[in-house]
């Protein structure tokens, strides 16, 4: 809990710099990598997507501040019998740092970020049936987390690939209980989203 709050105060500090500084908006979408680990269970990875809206703000140094609002699709086959797909409303804050060299910057970036989960689609696969498992009823809606990456800005186009540490749970204990049902040998941990996620971005 103590994370969650240090990323929200540092998410909304980092904005609150962008008011005093003029900012070039823009618009966004990227593809993630899912490459979490569900406790002692490889889940194979399962593309997803995000899009919305950022402004870049920047700083002395050559530092750089730059929120985003986006709505981010993550999702998992956790085995061949479950997987679970869920949409965030998220605000990452990337703090970059690069030298401009004219025709481009390079850049690296550090970024936490928070998220509501606004859409859930969860799948159990048995034999002769399956299972829309789509209610709120044992998942947690909050994350958030921390990304570390580089990119590149050139023109009016900025490119990040970034991984992501989700320091959140998908599940609360009800959830847990309903998946144990299905698969007996699945230890409970602090199972989440996280991978890679590559971006592109046009700046206006």
């Amino acid at each position: 809990m103590k994370r969650f709050f240090t990323i929200v105060f540092a998410a909304l500090f980092l904005c609150g710099i962008t008011v005093s500084a003029q900012p070039k908006w823009g618009v966004t979408a990227g593809l993630n990598f899912n490459t979490s680990k569900f406790s002692d269970i490889d889940v194979k990875a399962r593309t997803g997507w995000s899009v919305g809206a950022t402004c870049l703000v920047d700083l002395p140094l050559g530092f750089s501040v730059q929120p985003s609002l986006l709505y981010h699709q993550k999702g998992a086959n956790i085995t061949d019998r479950v997987s679970q797909t869920m949409g965030y409303l998220e605000l990452p804050v990337s703090v970059q740092w690069g030298p401009d060299l004219l025709i481009f910057r390079p850049f690296i970036d550090v970024t936490p970020y928070i998220g509501y989960a606004l859409a859930s689609d969860a799948k159990m696969s048995l034999p002769g049936l399956n299972l829309d498992w789509n209610t709120w009823e044992g998942k947690k809606r909050f994350e958030y987390g921390l990304g570390i990456g580089a990119g590149v800005n050139v023109w009016k186009l900025q490119v990040i690939a970034r991984y992501n540490w989700n320091f959140g749970s998908l599940y609360n204990v009800k959830g847990w209980d309903d998946i144990k049902e299905q698969i007996p040998a699945l230890k409970r941990g602090s199972e989440h989203f996280g991978g890679v996620t590559l971006s592109l971005a046009y700046l206006f």
